[in-house]
């Protein structure tokens, strides 16, 4: 029988993660989000100048130059009585596999479109996870202040690229210069809508009016007013009704238009977003489905991050928390190295701040400090209770680089560099068969992880090195490490290298090799959604 105070505070969690193609609003909304909880006092703007705040979600110095965000951050803020976990992921493409693992942890997605651009292509992957793991999709329109397309066609789009049923919940009144407010189609009032110059702690001042109000027709002008009535009219009839069963399973996404720059439509959105959210429900795992408010604390690890505190050298694995209740000091069953641990300096972050917590919940995430045992996939349980939760799909690398190190008296930092990296899961380490940790072959799902690697090892641990591009874009794995591989006519374009565990592998370097190898040898398989 489960506490009554475990059970409610579990009630309270919310837990979800923001995605979006690059560039629709994603980090802006999120800081928005942490101004209506208190949790920050005023946002930064995410393409931060000089003089300017930069985005709390965005810690890395490399995020704060480009304004983009390249690794997930958790951040934490009541509203409303409910406590509500945000993951904010990376938008680029090249950082996909983090905003994976991150969805993961989430119990519900919020996915950001630009109004003007619609649905891109980032965000089409993106959805196909939400999908594969059926979690409630709601999508916020973004940038109505500027001037958007038609709102029927970013709808249509919406269900015809990614395949689900959309219930608009509000109805923007004009877009751009014209825009005018939304309309809430359940209270049937007008939040009317004023720009300001500045993101920050302002908010756009916002009147409300009855559909019906005189005062609403004049502020908005006949035209516009009559063009709105048409719409509505239009939307009442054609779209889908709100069914909260649908949205739950994930086959039907409501959707909100806003402005995420001038805080407006926001609180709107949090209301529905809380109401129509369920608080964690169960988990699959080895022995079944784990009751988050019946058993006692379970968690797996979805993220590794290191140096977050450059002055601390310190590792902090992130962990979901899937079940009961998690207080500081208490012993934990590690099912991967199967021994019980107690987690040390357990602390919720709010992107590079930290709290140290007493006590946390189903739903939470926190992170613990990493003395390198732990992996992304691995399960943390009660003592006494040993179960697995699915492990966490790793991608096969589709772009490849020699690592070359520039001064070879820094081998111990450029070693330690390369595979703390590796264990956040941000690159993936190949050798070759004769050649130990002197020369590496780095393989990424995306171009731009190089970047990152290059700027952290200088950065982080003061290791310059060069980049080669080498010519292979797929990986195999070998069951059989004295594959023949003599019958081949061109075998200057296959490698045999092997991962950090000493698992034989093949890089080819186009298909018909490997459509030749297939054919010649039974022993390869693939390595997409190997599991850790």
């Amino acid at each position: 029988m489960a506490d009554k105070n475990i059970e409610n505070e579990i009630k309270k969690r919310r837990t979800f993660a923001i995605i979006s193609h690059p560039d629709a609003g994603k980090t802006t909304l999120t800081e928005k989000f942490l101004l209506f909880g208190g949790a920050i006092n005023t946002a930064g703007s995410v393409k931060g100048k000089a003089n300017s705040k930069y985005a709390v979600s965005d810690w890395m110095d490399i995020e704060k130059e480009r304004g983009i965000s390249v690794t997930s951050s958790v951040l934490q803020f009541n509203y409303e009585g409910y406590c509500i976990n945000i993951l904010d992921t990376p938008g680029h493409q090249d950082f996909s596999e983090d905003t994976y693992r991150t969805l993961m942890a989430a119990d519900s997605a919020v996915m950001v479109i630009d109004a003007s651009k619609g649905v891109e292509a980032q965000t089409i992957k993106l959805f196909k996870v939400c999908v594969m793991r059926h979690i409630p999709i709601f999508t916020f329109i973004n940038k109505m202040d500027r001037d958007a397309r038609d709102t029927f066609e970013l709808l249509d789009e919406i269900e015809n690229v990614l395949g689900i049923r959309t219930c608009p919940m509000n109805w923007p009144i004009g877009s751009g210069k014209e825009f005018k407010g939304v309309y809430d189609r359940e209270t049937k009032m007008v939040d009317t809508f004023e720009a300001i110059s500045t993101g920050g702690a302002k908010k756009a001042a916002e009147t409300q009016y009855h559909i019906e109000d005189q005062e609403l027709k004049d502020l908005i002008g006949p035209y516009l007013y009559d063009q709105f009535k048409e719409e509505i009219e239009l939307v009442d009839g054609a779209t889908d009704e709100v069914d909260l069963e649908k949205v739950q399973k994930g086959e039907l996404s409501p959707v909100f238009f806003g402005s995420a720059l001038n805080t407006f439509g926001i609180d709107m959105f949090l209301n529905y977003f809380l109401k129509m959210t369920t608080p964690p429900l169960g988990r699959m795992s080895d022995q079944g489905v784990i009751d988050p408010v019946t058993e006692p604390f379970s968690a797996f690890v979805f993220k590794i991050q290191a140096n977050m505190n450059k002055a601390h050298r310190d590792r902090i694995a992130f962990m979901r928390i899937c079940s009961g209740k998690f207080e500081a000091g208490m012993e934990v069953y590690h099912a991967a190295s199967k021994r019980k641990l107690k987690l040390s300096q357990p602390q919720q972050l709010m992107a590079q701040d930290r709290k140290i917590v007493e006590e946390a919940y189903a739903g939470d995430v926190i992170g613990v400090f990493d003395p390198g045992l732990f992996s992304i996939g691995d399960t943390l349980t009660f003592p006494g209770k040993k179960y697995q939760y699915e492990g966490i799909p790793t991608f096969a690398p589709e772009h490849f680089c020699r690592v070359v190190q520039m001064n070879t008296m820094k081998r111990k930092q450029f070693v330690q560099g390369v595979t703390q990296i590796a264990q956040e899961g941000a690159i993936q380490i190949f050798q070759e068969f004769t050649a130990g940790l002197s020369e590496i072959i780095v393989g990424v799902v995306g171009v731009l992880q190089f970047d990152v690697l290059k700027y952290r090892l200088e950065n982080e641990y003061g290791c310059e090195i060069r980049l080669e591009p080498i010519p292979y874009n797929y990986i195999r794995w070998v069951k059989d490490p004295s594959t023949d591989l003599t019958k081949l006519k061109r075998v200057s374009d296959v490698k045999k290298v092997k991962d950090m565990k000493g698992n034989p592998l093949l890089l080819f370097a186009n298909e018909w090799v490997i459509n030749q190898v297939l054919e010649h040898n039974e022993g390869l398989e693939l390595l997409e959604f190997r599991k850790n």
